[in-house]
């Protein structure tokens, strides 16, 4: 059976990234180019996406007559809020209205920025709509490639048709290289890098001074993040990690320092 098929109301989870948009127009195809009633594009805004993402977003509803729902986190009773690539947030401010709320910020082990940002506030939306849909949905497709069997081990096959039709990083480049427009995003050592988010603590220390060097003003909105938390243990003021140089530091460090130590990318849930 061909993974892409869509059988009941399903989810389609839009990261933003070259291995979601993979998957989308995959699912167009086998439906003879048109989205099935009973599917949803939707594609949670956190505010710290690079431009290149937005515009990228934007190309491939244009280019696929696919209608892409575009979403953003909001303090208020409803939890969200509808936008489009027009008035979508560029500066973070999901991201810090959710960080302001809970006074607290995400860490490595306690990531719940996807959750509440993304997961939370597409799960809000669709019930807004009517859809009978859980935050942990069976029927969602999830834009996971074969190769990265770590972050698809808890999942269904079903959630994960790019893992059931067994492809790869290899096999989304080859697709992009072949097609009309692409995502823009950054590159450093012949890897794009900069996506969703910018600077996401989860990245390694490497790419994130790398990027800081080509646009030194990413780093500060994190830092101003850091700055704004305070511990309520011990006063100090709270970072994204505890095992790293904050991100005032990288940003007063940046000319000087030349090698930081690679503690590696991590992977995460917001997507490629």
């Amino acid at each position: 059976m061909n993974p892409y098929l869509i059988t009941e109301p399903t989810l389609i989870c839009f990261s933003g990234g070259r291995t979601s948009a993979y998957m989308l127009y995959h699912v167009l195809q086998a439906h003879d180019g048109r989205l099935p009633d009973d599917a949803i594009v939707c594609f949670a805004n956190t505010g710290k996406e690079h431009e290149a993402t937005l515009r990228f977003i934007n190309d491939c509803e244009k280019n696929w007559g696919v209608k892409i729902h575009w979403v953003e986190y909001t303090s208020d009773d409803s939890m969200f809020k509808v936008v489009d690539f027009d008035t979508a947030s560029r500066n973070g401010e999901p991201f810090e209205m959710v960080i302001k709320k809970y006074k607290n910020l995400p860490n490595p082990s306690q990531r719940w920025c996807t959750g509440k940002l993304k997961i939370n506030t597409i799960h809000k939306y669709l019930k807004s709509l009517g859809w009978d849909h859980s935050e942990s949905d069976n029927n969602d497709f999830v834009g996971i490639r074969y190769d990265e069997l770590r972050r698809s081990a808890k999942m269904s096959i079903h959630n994960t048709p790019l893992v059931a039709a067994k492809v790869v990083k290899k096999d989304i480049f080859d697709f992009w290289n072949k097609q009309s427009f692409d995502l823009q995003l950054p590159v450093i050592n012949g890897e794009t890098v900069g996506g969703n988010c910018d600077l996401c603590f989860l990245k390694s220390l490497p790419k994130i001074v790398s990027l800081v060097r080509q646009e030194p003003e990413r780093a500060l909105w994190w830092a101003k993040m850091e700055n704004s938390i305070v511990s309520k243990v011990n006063g100090n003021t709270l970072k994204f990690r505890k095992d790293r140089p904050s991100y005032q530091q990288i940003i007063d460090n940046n000319i000087n320092q030349n090698n930081l130590f690679d503690d590696g990318d991590i992977a995460c849930f917001c997507g490629d």
